[in-house]
């Protein structure tokens, strides 16, 4: 993480201002950053992929639920 918003850190020069920067990215990485260890999901939507099984994307031979 803080190779990714070092720079906005930088210019910075209040406590929200970094808390707004931080909670931007972890909702970033939690909901917008698609990873391929995670069967090509963001976090969250892995998460609920594993919970009920539902594959959120239509795309042909969808992953199998792994198993827990």
């Amino acid at each position: 993480m803080k190779d990714h918003i070092k720079e906005k850190l930088k210019l910075a020069t209040e406590y929200f201002e970094v808390k707004d920067i931080v909670d931007d990215y972890i909702d970033y990485y939690n909901n917008g950053r698609y990873q391929w260890q995670l069967a090509k999901l963001s976090p969250n939507e892995f998460y609920k992929f594993v919970t009920t099984g539902v594959y959120p994307l239509n795309i042909p031979d969808a992953p199998i639920v792994p198993p827990v």
